[in-house]
């Protein structure tokens, strides 16, 4: 019997009517699985928010304490008949609460939290949501265990925060403490360093902890179980005739992500593209069915007609401008600023330059921070920092999108017709992949041209045929 790795995700357990899809998905596959959870909706934010409020003595402890201790048993006492699990619960639910609070507290005193405190801090989440369904699972008379990655060795490079899994060493060691015939419950999100340090594997990471557990297994799918329809052409929210895709790359699916789909972390194809696992998105509201993959990710590369599959967006992206005459090809400047980013721990997106302007994408969470290290410098060369912020970058992904003449063009006279003004475009860093940046105020109409250019002028084209 093969590996199964089954992710789900925390919201589902806030209410008997998730819980129940839970089971039923899990029920529809009718063999042991591998299974990762996240934590409850919100939890994360609410972890990291309370160790900003603890640093500066403002935390309510106990308040807080009480609140999550509260959430997770009310989940148990109504959806858990047995008196026996019901208390078993209580206890273990006790021990990792006072854990919590132990940390917590700790922060409180010394006003200040260390990145590996910070890192262990945030598992909890998902710690706690895996306590809480292995629970479930044994009251629905499911056999299963509940492991931690620590114990079966999902070992990471060490990076806090935003972790990368070291699939050589954790091999052996995953597959040495999994066996087939047993199911699990294992919460996702965190792997552990050489030094046995907790480590984030970034915001969204259980997809991604998920997929390198699936690898090691060398299992024969990951299956995400999500509250959408697929991967669809376009946002919903911005286009309500967006459509379905059936199949994407895996390439197509990171850019998508890394571009502002929420449907899965951008680094999960990265560890099953060698061993060419498929990852399968499947709407949770629908595991009553039984198992039915909306979008199916994998290596086999399909072409669309109009090669464009989805039009993404993000609003989460900043430029940090270097501007100055001769800075774009002036040796030692763009390296110099670039040095500076990065011994600041600040992540570079990606850079465009001219002769007059060094621009450097940023998360918007570290675009202050970044100018702030730059100026410092006091680099030569460069005459003035501009940041911008309100603005959204565009994404345009498809198989043979680079490859294909005169797509760019339709891109472009679909936004010109709106006369909107694009900033800054980059062609020809992915194969399946071009964007841009618009004004923030001109994403929707961006988003709405492009979409009706590539699908719904299209498929009237098609049809006048």
């Amino acid at each position: 019997m093969a590996y199964k790795v089954v992710k789900f995700g925390g919201s589902n357990l806030k209410d008997i009517d998730g819980i129940n899809k839970i089971l039923a998905a899990i029920k529809s596959y009718n063999q042991p699985l591998v299974i990762i959870i996240s934590a409850f909706y919100g939890n994360t934010d609410k972890l990291a928010h309370a160790i900003g409020r603890a640093i500066k003595d403002k935390l309510d402890l106990d308040g807080f304490i009480s609140d999550i201790y509260n959430q997770k048993l009310n989940t148990i006492l109504n959806s858990v008949s047995d008196e026996k699990l019901i208390n078993e619960f209580k206890k273990e639910l006790k021990v990792r609460i006072n854990k919590l609070k132990g940390f917590l507290l700790g922060i409180k005193y010394i006003g200040e939290v260390p990145p590996s405190l910070y890192d262990e801090i945030l598992s909890y989440g998902e710690r706690l949501s895996s306590l809480v369904l292995y629970y479930i699972l044994q009251n629905a008379q499911i056999e299963c265990q509940e492991v931690f990655p620590e114990e079966i060795g999902l070992i990471t490079d060490g990076e806090f925060k935003n972790a990368t899994v070291n699939l050589e060493l954790s091999n052996a060691s995953i597959q040495k403490n999994l066996c087939e015939n047993k199911t699990y419950v294992i919460p996702g999100f965190y792997g552990v360093s050489l030094k046995g340090k907790i480590t984030l594997l970034g915001r969204g990471g259980t997809d991604y902890s998920a997929a390198a557990i699936a690898a090691c297994l060398n299992a024969v799918l990951l299956d995400l179980w999500k509250d959408v329809k697929g991967f669809l052409s376009a946002d919903p929210k911005i286009v309500q005739n967006a459509v379905k895709i059936d199949s994407l790359t895996y390439a197509e699916a990171a850019e998508l992500a890394y571009f502002g789909s929420k449907i899965l972390h951008p680094r999960t194809p990265e560890p099953l593209i060698n061993l060419k696992i498929p990852i399968r998105i499947l709407n949770i509201d629908d595991s009553v069915k039984g198992i039915n993959p909306l979008t199916i990710i994998n290596g086999k590369e399909t072409v669309k007609e109009g090669i464009i599959k989805s039009v993404s967006y993000s609003d989460n992206f900043g430029i940090l401008r270097l501007l100055g005459s001769g800075v774009g090809i002036k040796p030692g400047i763009l390296a110099k600023s670039t040095a500076e980013l990065d011994k600041a721990g600040i992540n570079i997106k990606s850079v465009i330059t001219s002769q007059t302007a060094i621009n450097i994408l940023l998360s918007q969470d570290d675009l202050i921070e970044a100018k702030k290290v730059v100026d410092k410098e006091d680099i030569r060369g460069i005459s003035k920092i501009i940041v911008s912020e309100n603005i959204s970058i565009i994404a345009a992904v498809g198989e043979g999108l680079t490859s294909h003449h005169g797509i760019a063009a339709r891109i472009f006279t679909a936004v010109a017709r709106k006369g909107i003004n694009i900033n800054i475009i980059c062609f020809g860093a992915s194969d399946v992949a071009m964007y841009f940046i618009v004004n923030q105020n001109d994403r929707d109409e961006t988003v709405k041209e492009i979409h009706k250019e590539f699908f719904i002028n299209e498929l009237c084209c098609n049809t006048c045929i």
